[in-house]
């Protein structure tokens, strides 16, 4: 397992590499001039000269790219361009809002998702089996900023049970906060597990030692949930890794509609900006973030069966 685990490391470090490295090089390749942007349409040569020498722009691109592994391997990520603070500080206030966002929404689909295939493949072909279907098919099809825009005229707007912007205040009240737009992303999750758990689910419950486990008179649920859910959910989690990408996408357009802070405002205001270091410290911290949940996800799996760990 150490080695696996040492293994996974060492690959995780490389993709972050490779991936960073090629995403400095296409944001370098978006048109236009960050210093014209900043400094507007009256700014002298003169001017937008020394902010090229204060961004490091006037460099080669090789350099550019050295000079910012450089940094990293000294903690450092840059300066805003505007307020001068560093861009680490800027992008960890705003990445716990973001995290937290994507939690929610991995709990709402996991407990919707889960008990559902798992039901849906004991009843196969059953009335619920058949209406389950349909519904989880339905939410892969809606989009997530449609299903928040509709959750945030019905249950906010509309029946005012829930709020409809801002974090809140407090542990509790931030909670009720997150109801909506978490909702607003996991529901598009609840399809895909509950359709991977099922498959999974038939696909174990028809193996040899499932039908021993029948055969010494064990309940059929316990059955379930001691020797075929614990396979069933590797694909899950398989797919929860990988779609860590998806759910920050999609935690962009949800922050806009409903109003939140977090990396997603930041990383589209950075954008429009051509603020390169903070473009940068976004595009960094998320690849991590990406490639660790990846990881994490294989050393779950790793450790749920060993025969994962063998095949590396």
């Amino acid at each position: 397992m150490w080695l696996y685990i040492f293994k996974r490391i060492l690959l995780a470090i490389t993709i972050i590499v490779l991936a960073v490295t090629l995403l400095f090089l296409m944001i370098r390749a978006v048109p236009g001039d960050p210093a014209a942007v900043l400094l507007g349409p009256r700014a002298t040569p003169e001017m937008k000269a020394r902010l090229h020498e204060q961004m490091g722009l006037d460099k080669p691109l090789i350099l550019q790219l050295v000079s910012f592994f450089g940094g990293l391997l000294h903690g450092s990520l840059g300066f805003d361009v505007f307020s001068r603070k560093p861009v680490a500080d800027i992008v960890f206030e705003q990445l716990p809002y973001t995290i937290e966002l994507i939690l929610v929404s991995i709990i709402w689909a996991v407990v919707i998702a889960v008990p559902l295939g798992c039901y849906s493949a004991i009843r196969r072909n059953s009335l619920v089996d058949h209406v389950a279907g349909v519904l989880t098919v339905a939410t892969i099809a809606i989009p997530s900023f449609v299903m928040a825009v509709y959750a945030l005229l019905i249950f906010a707007v509309t029946l005012h049970w829930l709020p409809a912007i801002g974090v809140g205040n407090g542990v509790w009240n931030g909670l009720i906060h997150l109801i909506l737009p978490g909702f607003a992303i996991g529901i598009g999750w609840v399809g895909y597990i509950s359709r991977l758990v099922r498959a999974s689910m038939l696909e174990i419950l028809g193996e040899n030692h499932v039908r021993m486990a029948r055969s010494f008179g064990i309940s059929e649920w316990r059955i379930v949930a001691r020797y075929a859910l614990p396979l069933a959910i590797l694909p899950t989690v398989t797919i929860l890794g990988a779609g860590i990408a998806w759910l920050l996408s999609a935690a962009v357009f949800i922050e806009v509609v409903f109003a939140r802070p977090g990396i997603g405002a930041l990383i589209v205001n950075a954008v429009n900006t051509r603020n390169y270091p903070i473009v940068m410290g976004v595009v960094l911290v998320t690849t991590v973030v990406i490639v660790a949940a990846t990881t994490l996800s294989d050393l779950i799996n790793a450790f749920l069966d060993p025969r994962i760990r063998e095949r590396l």
